[in-house]
């Protein structure tokens, strides 16, 4: 790991541009981009990673290579001392996590990667007053190390189950014993949990240590999926793990309290609900809060559970948010120190916006207007000044604000119009704001509460030279008709665009429900691969469909049921609308996308086969039937309800129409979005005796990266196109 950030001293910000080259000039040069120096990390911009604010909100800390530096937010031109020095016990970890006091911290060795967000490692606790490091457990890797609040424990999964270590003895206590592989999960999520809820930690510390709540997840009768990695051996190796698809059985889910004193573990009554997807302590160490949620996923209520001394509980639901769709799931969760009240975020106004609900039920919303938020970034206790990001600038843009809680002066603080994030100090003293457009490279600034600048820590103004040297051409935002209204898009013409000439056009899409491709923030790789494309002669387009986020509730749930249907007719009409412009050649117009993408590209080449010549289709989703049921049944509920939703948008029910050049790509150790997908939409295509391309990367994921993959795959994509477009 390199050294996170390095030290400008500019006291004002100072937005290095790059030279949009239409013409050719000197500065420029002719030696085109190539996939190799795109994806080897020759353009990747210097940023400020994993920044860690300690508890006085004046310090913070960071790892560099295998140290841990504190440093102060009032002045970073020095360091000012080393916290932790993993050499001196020959420790190469990979994370740390304090406790309370940050007297001790637990760092990560030889971590293994299992899905998404889940890994393994050797955990080692290190006492910072006597530099002694000792190992959390010997028995094997272990999950989700957590300390006690008072620092005196350290809690941890180890296969499926809990364990309990005191460090001041160095006593072993197992909370459960009935884990088992496949079966039952203690404290740890199962995998469509991880993918969908972003949730791998299922157990809780109270806040003064007395108790864990913890979720059982029995998977007994959830299905297997079974995929086979090749390693060299004379025979695959099979991996099994339990994947509930739609309108198939989930795990059966319990939630206990775990005393310590007693050491006893008490059921709290979850009600008649199927989800459980967050749960949280509130100030009070008796008073739990969790989250419950039916199938639909229609309804979300909040319940407070008041646990005594042996562990028993009594739970009341006390706030319910519902929706005739669907209501969202996020980590917009912020209490309060009145200790009566929290924030959160629902778009039940038609918008996401802020509220403040009390734990009698009572609400009040805290932001209004027809835009959303984003994000909750935190809240002021003392001042009641609440921080967040919001889309009020436009679906395309990101800008940081602050209001007080009784919704009144509200204030931007984002300096720069495009996107903005920002990572705040404890007590919200000061922040860094991460910036970028769609032409400029990362701005991460420092700033106080206020939103006054105080120093640039990046800038990335030797690369932005770099790149305009190379002569890349402007991404620019448009509009263009859908089927029904206008939808946002920006494109990227040719170096040496000439508007009477006829350009084929490329677009990059994905269109499904929780991202957009249309933002005014950098876009990383792709932007630089877009920018290969617009060198040999492509015109690049990007063009977020109905379904997509920050256009209010009505806009993104407009294809609820119907997934794929009301995107594809507006990729349809994009496509013809872009046909009719004067530079664009109209019989050669393609389009690729990843995922979701790969989906919506697949569904262009059969339902719009009379406007796009050439698809690729990178690790697709082909059937919903297939894909997990989560995600899948919050836009479509089960197959068994809607059954012509499913059917009526698959492309592999339509084939039949395919004319144009087809690629398949898939990674066989994709455990989200499974090989199943691609291989049922080839079978169709074969049935229908449709020509096509496929190409399978051994082992891979979803991501489909590690080594030279990424060059490889960009290689191929290219071919392609340059081929058949």
């Amino acid at each position: 790991m390199t050294k996170f950030f390095a030290l400008l001293l500019i006291a004002f910000i100072a937005v290095p541009t790059l030279t949009f080259a239409q013409k050719p000039n000197k500065r420029v040069r002719d030696r085109p981009l190539t996939n190799q120096e795109i994806w080897s990390g020759r353009f990747t911009p210097e940023y400020v990673y994993a920044v860690r604010s300690m508890n006085d909100g004046e310090h913070f800390s960071a790892q560099e290579d295998e140290k841990i530096i504190k440093y102060s937010y009032a002045d970073f031109d020095n360091a000012i001392g080393t916290i932790y020095d993993g050499a001196s016990h020959s420790l190469e970890f990979s994370n740390y996590f304090f406790n309370a006091d940050e007297t001790k911290i637990l760092v990560t060795t030889e971590s293994t990667k299992i899905y998404r967000r889940s890994f393994t490692a050797n955990y080692y606790v290190v006492d910072l007053t006597t530099n002694k490091a000792t190992p959390l457990f010997e028995d094997g890797p272990q999950m989700l190390a957590d300390f006690s609040p008072d620092g005196s424990k350290v809690a941890f999964v180890f296969e499926n189950n809990i364990y309990i270590k005191n460090l001041a003895d160095n006593s072993i206590t197992q909370v459960t014993d009935d884990g088992k592989q496949n079966a039952i999960i203690n404290g740890s999520s199962d995998w469509v949990y991880e993918e969908e809820f972003s949730e791998t930690k299922a157990f809780y510390w109270s806040p003064l240590g007395t108790k864990i709540a913890y979720l059982k997840f029995d998977e007994r009768e959830v299905t297997d999926f079974t995929m086979d990695y090749y390693r060299g051996g004379t025979y695959p190796t099979p991996y099994t793990f339990k994947y509930p698809k739609a309108g198939e059985d989930n795990s059966k889910l319990s939630l206990f309290v775990y005393t310590l004193e007693g050491e006893k573990s008490s059921e709290v009554n979850i009600g008649d609900y199927e989800y459980v997807p967050r749960m949280t302590w509130t100030n009070d160490d008796n008073k739990l809060i969790f989250l419950v949620m039916n199938r639909h996923q229609n309804e979300l209520s909040y319940v407070m559970s008041n646990i005594d001394g042996s562990g028993e509980a009594e739970g009341k639901v006390f706030y319910t948010d519902k929706s005739d769709t669907y209501v969202e799931v996020d980590d917009n969760l912020i209490f309060l120190e009145d200790g009566e009240s929290f924030l959160r975020t629902s778009e039940k106004s038609g918008y996401r916006h802020i509220y403040q609900v009390g734990f009698d039920g009572t609400e009040k919303a805290v932001t209004s207007g027809e835009w959303d938020v984003i994000d909750l970034k935190g809240v002021n206790n003392k001042k009641g000044i609440v921080y967040y990001t919001s889309a009020e600038e436009g679906a395309m843009y990101k800008a940081l604000y602050s209001i007080k809680l009784d919704g009144k002066k509200k204030t931007k603080l984002s300096l720069l119009k495009g996107y903005n994030d920002a990572e705040f100090s404890n007590g919200m003293k000061y922040y860094m704001n991460y910036y970028s457009n769609a032409n400029t490279l990362y701005l991460i600034t420092l700033h106080n509460a206020k939103g006054k600048e105080l120093t640039v820590l990046k800038n990335n103004e030797h690369l932005m030279q770099r790149l305009g040297k190379i002569g890349v051409t402007k991404k620019e935002f448009i509009t263009i008709k859908g089927a029904t209204e206008d939808l946002n898009a920006w494109i990227i013409k040719p170096k040496d665009f000439d508007s009477t000439k006829q350009y084929p056009v490329y677009f990059t899409i994905y269109n499904g429900p929780g991202h957009n491709t249309v933002t005014d923030s950098w876009g990383g790789s792709n932007y630089m691969y877009y920018q290969l494309l617009a060198q040999k002669g492509y015109i690049v387009i990007s063009v977020d469909t109905r379904g997509t986020m920050y256009r209010g509730a009505a806009f993104k749930k407009s294809t609820y049921l119907q997934l794929g249907k009301l995107e594809t007719e507006d990729m349809i009409a994009v496509a013809k609308n872009v046909g009719a412009w004067d530079f664009v050649d109209k019989k050669r117009i393609g389009v690729m996308g990843w995922s979701y993408g790969g989906y919506m590209a697949s569904l262009c080449m059969t339902k719009g086969a009379d406007v796009f010549k050439m698809g690729i289709a990178v690790a697709p989703v082909t059937n919903w039937r297939w894909y997990d049921n989560i995600y899948t049944e919050r836009f479509m509920r089960t197959p068994q309800e809607n059954p012509d939703g499913y059917d009526d948008n698959s492309p592999v029910n339509h084939v039949d129409k395919m004319r144009g050049k087809f690629l398949l790509i898939h990674g066989s150790g994709d455990d989200n979005v499974h090989l199943q997908n691609t291989m049922e939409l080839a079978d169709a295509l074969v049935e229908k005796n449709k020509d096509f391309e496929m190409f399978i990367y051994t082992n891979k994921n979803h991501s489909i990266y590690g080594g030279k993959t990424r060059e490889h795959l960009f290689n191929k994509l290219l071919r392609f196109t340059e081929e058949n477009l």
